[in-house]
């Protein structure tokens, strides 16, 4: 099937999807071999936020996300579909459909796990008979840990000729503030697991996103305290994107046949340093998280809460987002022992500069490399739609490091 463009840009007018478009076009251009074009609902605010951009001659469609027509019009004349609307679950569901019906990939920054389920659930038979591949989650969470993850099981395997049968996430610092649109699919799946109590069977199941019938193995549930991790001496606390990047990871290995094995275990954490101060300060995380997500949908506590976090469309300014970065520490183990390092490092702050660059070349790693990368359809991972391709654009034009340490 013929299409117009290689890439549309979706919600583009938002502040996340501005930053694709930017980046698009400061990287690729408009005449150059990457056709793209940008997509919202509103012609006047769209038209705003390209001339604020300097962006003059990009193609710009109309569509909604409840008026399955137009964005069956947008989705037929792309390859990819490169979508910042959240919350997913509030406008995401045609849009999935449509790609699917119209044989258009699909790309998002979702984080919602439950929403990621019902998609897998609804759409998966139909994604692989069409050959679409829909990749959620191609922003911090979870491209370092799905990327980061599939790298060092690919130098391992090289190195060793085995692959590691345990790795740990450990975030070793990073820069920037919680997105608006993060803390609004947080708080959109609080309200929804409160209207429905089979939700937190999802969210609470390490294998929440695992193929039906494949729904449980070894792994624990998400770290909830501070502990001394002994394998790099400091104190550890909980990570807010755990319970989401974690569930990829294991999906990742699934839909790989299992390739790190049945038995393959994974977490994440945050480290906090050593001694009494390393303690101290993961106490504070927790005390945080806490803040966070306190509060039931609705009720006075959470209004707080609200009042405290940036909306949808809020960030940091364009020197907040340069000076931002993220460094993150993955340890391997093998069952003879050995022990392989490697780190994934970002230049931008997580939730805006370094996601945006990330969503942006996974959406043209899906339009231009899809000869090259494995053939596989359906509701996927990034490391197993994209794989090395992927690590490459990463590594190459999005600011993005994997290597192997000491």
């Amino acid at each position: 099937m013929s299409k117009k463009y290689d890439v549309i840009v979706w919600g583009a007018s938002g502040f996340t999807g501005r930053l694709v478009a930017e980046y698009i076009h400061d990287k690729y251009g408009l005449n150059g071999n990457l056709s793209w074009a940008v997509a919202g609902r509103n012609q006047n605010k769209l038209s705003q936020v390209m001339d604020e951009l300097g962006i003059s001659g990009v193609d710009q469609i109309i569509a909604d996300s409840r008026d399955k027509d137009s964005l069956d019009a947008m989705t037929a004349q792309a390859k990819v579909i490169c979508t910042t609307v959240g919350p997913y679950a509030k406008y995401g569901n045609e849009l999935v459909k449509s790609c699917i019906e119209n044989g258009t990939d699909y790309c998002d920054l979702a984080g919602e796990v439950q929403w990621m389920r019902r998609m897998i659930d609804n759409h998966q038979e139909e994604a692989k008979a069409n050959g679409v591949r829909i990749v959620h989650t191609c922003g911090f969470d979870s491209i370092p840990s799905d990327m980061g993850v599939y790298f060092l099981q690919r130098e391992a395997k090289k190195m060793t000729g085995s692959y590691c049968n345990q790795i740990k996430f450990r975030l070793k610092a990073a820069k920037g503030g919680l997105s608006g649109g993060t803390y609004a699919s947080l708080s959109n799946v609080m309200a929804e697991a409160q209207e429905d109590k089979s939700i937190y069977k999802v969210l609470s199941n390490p294998y929440g996103l695992n193929p039906a019938g494949e729904q449980s193995g070894p792994d624990r549930r998400d770290l909830t305290s501070v502990v001394m991790d002994e394998d790099i001496n400091a104190f550890i606390g909980p990570f807010i994107m755990a319970g989401i990047n974690t569930k990829v990871v294991r999906r990742s290995n699934a839909l790989m046949g299992y390739e790190y094995g049945k038995d393959f275990l994974y977490d994440e954490a945050m480290i906090t340093g050593r001694g009494l101060g390393g303690r101290l300060k993961g106490y504070g995380i927790l005390a945080g998280l806490g803040f966070l997500m306190s509060g039931k949908p609705g009720s006075f506590m959470k209004k707080i809460v609200d009042k405290t976090q940036p909306k949808p469309g809020e960030g940091p300014n364009k020197q907040e987002r340069e000076n931002g970065f993220f460094n993150i520490l993955f340890l391997g183990k093998q069952k003879d022992g050995k022990i392989l390092k490697a780190k994934v490092t970002g230049d931008r702050d997580p939730g805006y500069g370094s996601t945006s660059k990330m969503l942006a070349e996974s959406a043209i790693c899906l339009a231009h490399d899809k000869d090259k990368t494995a053939k596989v359809s359906g509701m996927l991972t990034p490391s197993v739609a994209m794989g090395d391709h992927l690590l490459d654009r990463l590594a190459n034009n999005a600011g993005l490091s994997f290597e192997i340490i000491d």
